[in-house]
């Protein structure tokens, strides 16, 4: 059975969604089931769909891209129009967050996205370099935002699955390691408290760890990219350098890891592509995998929010990456590629739910180095329940889509909280609104390291006194 399709608030003024991809079309309905607001003043902005699909639904639809040009004519009058308080809903590609965020504040309405996305052109920049063309670059314009202009209309920036619901996964695994390993604690109630909770259990780092096994019913064909989500979204970020945060219990730095000069210093990059990188790393199901360290905002904000400080000085931080193994055929998708000097097939296609034969999208937390080794903890959502629970999208897409609806959720209930990231929000309020959406959740713990099953018939470069290095996680 669906979610029951309780109103969970109001949207006083017009919605307006700015792109309709496959993350679009499955935060659709989760609108319509969930808020109370006026149909009439719903519109989606999409430079390349038909809008076929939204006028089946009733909502306008507007196919026109949104540029660094004409965001303000485009805009403003859509979220003003009637008026009530507009709430933009941006999940397109190509279009800078911080510009649009900004604009929605000076006029008062609401605003969310999945992503820090810059204007086109962005990604693929040759002439700023890869430190410049990282995430950490992208949040770095988002904090000074909102260094430069505290309190205000709510903002919720990056907050999708991930980033997004896995922040409020890893406080709700940190609760979870207290409780199993007999730590006594008071559930942190500030951000200084809860950096002090992660390095009071011992934990060194946190992959978010992820394992996509939808198939499609029919084999990838040559000179396609096959993916269950956005392959504009994961091929821009997949190209940008590989990035985490890195940790205070690092002692070894790979040859081509930089360090950034400027901003929070929470993280690092490597001077190469994210999606050409390997970890090993490890989920419920298939146990041991490797993973692409691709770069994501969680990585950083992450690291960032648990850092714990002595005056200036960093006494505590986390490694925290992405550790993601993308449905088999993206796999394949991506070899194919960089195959051929990281130069993108010519066409792309992003599974439905009804091209799928079977499987499951395991996102999760593993947070690892504390009392108990490693925790995952996170969701198990089937294409089968996905199907039975929404349309228009797969367990991947879902596990997006329910955490916008969370998001703007916890947006209307705090109107007024400022420029805000995931690792900000009330975590339980938001996993409340979002559970039903996520199939199972659980928490596995395991005696897996980095270190564990080496076959040892080749010489290694290793810390065999700490298994949680990232050397030792890191595939060379």
């Amino acid at each position: 059975m669906s979610p029951s399709a309780q109103i969970h608030a109001k949207i006083s003024g017009p919605i307006v969604m700015i792109g309709f991809g496959s993350i679009g079309k499955g935060t659709l309905p989760l609108i319509e089931r969930h808020f109370d607001y006026d149909k009439s003043r719903f519109v989606i902005i999409d430079p390349h769909e038909d809008g076929e699909l939204a006028r089946q639904h009733g909502v306008r639809f507007i196919k026109q891209g949104i540029t660094r040009e004409n965001y303000r004519e485009v805009l403003v009058p859509l979220l003003t129009a009637g008026g009530g308080q507009g709430f933009c809903v941006n999940l397109s590609v190509d279009t800078s967050s911080v510009d649009i965020m900004t604009l929605c504040r000076e006029i008062g309405a609401l605003y969310i996205d999945t992503v820090v996305e810059p204007w086109l052109g962005f990604y693929f920049d040759k002439k700023i370099g890869p430190e410049k063309r990282s995430n950490y670059a992208l949040r770095e314009t988002l904090l000074a935002a909102k260094h430069k202009s505290p309190g205000g209309t709510t903002a919720v920036s990056t907050c999708g699955a991930n980033p997004g619901m896995v922040s409020w996964f890893v406080k709700q695994a940190l609760l979870d390691v207290a409780r199993d390993t007999g730590v006594e604690i008071n559930e942190p109630k500030s951000r200084e408290g809860w950096g002090q909770l992660a390095m009071k259990l011992g934990v060194k780092g946190i992959h978010i760890a992820e394992r996509d096994t939808q198939r499609s019913k029919k084999p990838k064909p040559m000179n396609k990219f096959v993916n269950t989500w956005s392959v504009e979204g994961f091929v821009s970020e997949g190209m940008q350098p590989a990035e985490l945060g890195w940790g205070t219990h690092e002692k070894w730095m790979p040859d081509n890891g930089r360090q950034h000069t400027e901003g929070c210093g929470a993280a690092i990059y490597l001077l190469q592509p994210g999606a050409n990188t390997r970890v090993r790393s490890w989920c419920p199901t298939p146990g041991a995998q490797y993973g692409f360290l691709v770069t994501h905002n969680e990585s950083i904000s992450i690291a960032d929010y648990f850092t714990v400080r002595d005056g200036a000085k960093v006494v505590y931080r986390p490694t925290c990456h992405y550790a993601y193994h993308p449905a088999n055929d993206a796999v394949l998708s991506l070899h194919e590629m960089f195959g051929a000097t990281g130069k993108m097939q010519p066409s792309w296609h992003i599974l439905d739910e009804n091209e799928i034969e079977d499987g499951i999208d395991e996102l999760g937390v593993l947070l690892y180095g504390h009392g108990k080794n490693a925790y995952w903890y996170g969701s198990q959502l089937s294409i089968e329940e996905t199907r039975r629970i929404a349309p228009y999208q797969n367990a991947t897409g879902m596990q997006v889509s329910s955490a916008v609806l969370a998001g703007m959720v916890w947006a209307l209930e705090n109107p007024d909280a400022g420029i805000v990231e995931a690792d900000e929000m009330d975590f339980r309020r938001c996993l409340e609104i979002q559970m039903p959406y996520l199939g199972p959740v659980k928490g596995f713990y395991t005696d897996w390291t980095p270190l564990s099953d080496r076959p040892g018939l080749f010489p290694e470069d290793i810390d065999t006194s700490d298994p949680w290095q990232f050397r030792n996680v890191l595939v060379r």
